[in-house]
């Protein structure tokens, strides 16, 4: 006899992260000093977690949430299974401090996430207008 239905299930929770980045911009910075982030990260696999980022242009860059208008140092941030964080203006953010330079407009910022599963993940976070607001509805 052969046993049957030993294999594994297409709905496997410990299923690899497939993260995709995009949307990533810099609102150029009004001080000498300091920078946000923005972006969305897209998951269509098992879940993952941002646990910090780098940059050439900082070596201060945190993750921030803000909840009630108040912003909020985080130490992580979960990437559902076949879900999608959002880093946007008024909501979650990146900022660098004690900046090496102040990026211009046109600039490209060269930004690299870490995550818990998937590794790090480089992207070029292109420096915008300060008013930049990106369009929604993809």
């Amino acid at each position: 006899m052969t046993l049957a239905g030993c294999g594994s299930g297409g709905n496997d929770s410990s299923a690899e992260p497939e993260l995709k980045v995009t949307g990533a911009y810099m609102p150029a910075p009004s001080m000498d000093s300091m920078a946000a982030g923005f972006f969305t990260v897209t998951n269509s696999g098992g879940a993952d977690t941002l646990t910090s980022v780098s940059s050439d242009l900082s070596d201060d860059i945190t993750l921030h949430s803000t909840k009630g208008g108040a912003m909020e140092e985080e130490k992580s941030f979960a990437i559902p299974a076949d879900g999608r964080l959002d880093f946007a203006s008024g909501g979650n953010h990146l900022m660098f401090e004690k900046l090496t330079h102040k990026p211009k407009q046109g600039e490209k910022v060269s930004v690299e996430l870490h995550f818990a599963k998937s590794g790090t993940v480089k992207i070029s976070m292109p420096v915008k207008s300060a008013t930049y607001t990106p369009k929604t509805g993809h």
